[in-house]
């Protein structure tokens, strides 16, 4: 009998939050967790499928796996095995495929983890998903931040992305349990939570009396219970409300960061992706932002190569974004998708013109982050520090989302201390001084 499971996440924080679950139920059962890259008896991928290169990615990490030892027993699960199944069971050595509905299910899809000459497949159709499936980082993962899944699904019709069909309907977690599971990571050493979801910002649920809370009002109540650190993953911007931006100015828990999407900063573009707002609504909210919690971190999506995106077009996204005060790019290359809209729309952008416009959006976002950490000089700000590296420094970020290091000392572990940023000329971190 199979004693060791190793797991590796790709794609984003969601992922990571239902990737600790699984390890939680293999520890539940008696199985040795192992980090990924050591020997296993079992390995566990959970994929994503926002692009192209996750796609890749996916059967290199495999192969991979199996060169090192071809006698473990391969599962693969996520948004790839939901909208690919048959695909990833084609690739030599993987045993188990299974969809969004199956993951959480692993082992009643199992019987004694023994290679087989073809892979079994289980997955049905995204459309029965109507349960909502809970998860959080485990105890058994030591991290300094936990990711707690509140929503799940989308609603939302982009004409580039695959999501709906992988994850399904919108739907979310009774509040109740929301308040117990962040009760539960509290209680196991984490001083972060960060609140994850595929669309986290669409978090409805009506209760038992009938009353329909919406985001804010999950977020108040997380607020009551005293966590050092709470922070809202991704968030569209239509549902971003001044209510949220107040809540975060006023708690003495949410972190003053946002990540909130914008995929493109020309006009047309964004009506072609199907996006709920305008150019104009967007900058609105970033200076509101700006305006109402000086100094707050915020992340911008930005996806370049869109399908008709000319030169001109990409030109207005630069400098949209030159212009506006945030702090950081997630640069996202477009690529073809199957099953979405866009993949039949002319105006095909050339893949070497593709990688060219990421290489200077990053460039941009460098530029940008290193601004942020400067105008930060001479601040005080929180830090949560994390684990000592191997070159005896040691890591963490600010509430509003700064990379700060300093000399590894072992009492930093874990803790929150406020910390003075004296140099700050790198776009990869800042460095200071504890000054409590």
């Amino acid at each position: 009998m199979p004693k060791s499971v190793s797991l590796h996440t790709l794609g984003c924080k969601l992922n990571y939050s239902e990737t600790s679950t699984l390890a939680g139920k293999f520890h539940n059962n008696g199985f040795d967790l192992k980090e990924y890259g050591e020997k296993s008896d079992i390995f566990v991928l959970n994929t994503c499928s926002v692009t192209d290169n996750a796609d890749k990615e996916c059967r290199q990490i495999i192969r991979s796996v199996l060169g090192r030892n071809p006698d473990t027993y391969i599962i693969v699960t996520g948004c790839y095995a939901q909208l690919q199944p048959h695909e990833i069971a084609e690739i030599h050595g993987v045993d188990l495929v299974l969809g969004a509905n199956e993951k959480f299910k692993l082992f009643d899809y199992v019987n004694g983890f023994e290679k087989k000459e073809l892979s079994c497949v289980f997955t049905s159709p995204i459309n029965e998903a109507t349960e909502f499936e809970y998860a959080y980082s485990s105890d058994v993962e030591s991290r300094t931040r936990a990711f707690l899944k509140i929503q799940d699904g989308c609603d939302y019709n982009c004409s580039f992305c695959t999501i709906p069909l992988a994850r399904g309907a919108s739907r979310s977690q009774d509040i109740t349990s929301v308040i117990e599971n962040a009760k539960k990571l509290l209680d196991g050493g984490y001083k972060e939570i960060v609140l994850t979801g595929v669309n986290t910002g669409d978090y409805n649920f009506t209760d038992s009396s009938g009353k329909n809370l919406k985001l804010i009002d999950v977020l108040r109540e997380l607020d009551k219970l005293n966590i050092p650190r709470i922070r809202i993953s991704s968030i569209e911007p239509n549902l971003l409300t001044d209510e949220i931006i107040q809540l975060v100015k006023s708690s003495n828990s949410f972190c003053s960061h946002f990540h909130i999407p914008l995929q493109s900063g020309d006009p047309e573009t964004l009506k072609l992706m199907r996006r709920r707002y305008n150019r104009d609504f967007y900058e609105n909210l970033i200076l509101k932002i700006n305006e109402e919690i000086p100094g707050c971190g915020i992340g911008v999506d930005v996806i370049v190569g869109f399908p008709g995106e000319t030169d001109e077009r990409f030109n207005n996204t630069y400098s949209f974004l030159d212009t506006l005060p945030v702090s950081y790019l997630h640069v996202f290359t477009y690529s073809e998708r199957r099953n979405t809209h866009a993949v039949t729309m002319p105006g095909r952008v050339g893949v070497n013109i593709r990688k060219e416009r990421s290489r200077i959006l990053r460039e941009l976002s460098n530029r940008k982050k290193q601004k942020f950490y400067q105008d930060n000089a001479g601040n005080v700000n929180k830090v949560l520090f994390e684990t000592i590296r191997e070159d005896n420094n040691i890591y963490g970020f600010t509430e509003n989302y700064i990379k700060v290091r300093t000399t590894a000392n072992a009492s930093l572990e874990n803790n929150i201390f406020p910390f003075e940023i004296t140099v700050a000329d790198s776009w990869k971190f800042a460095e200071g001084r504890i000054t409590g």
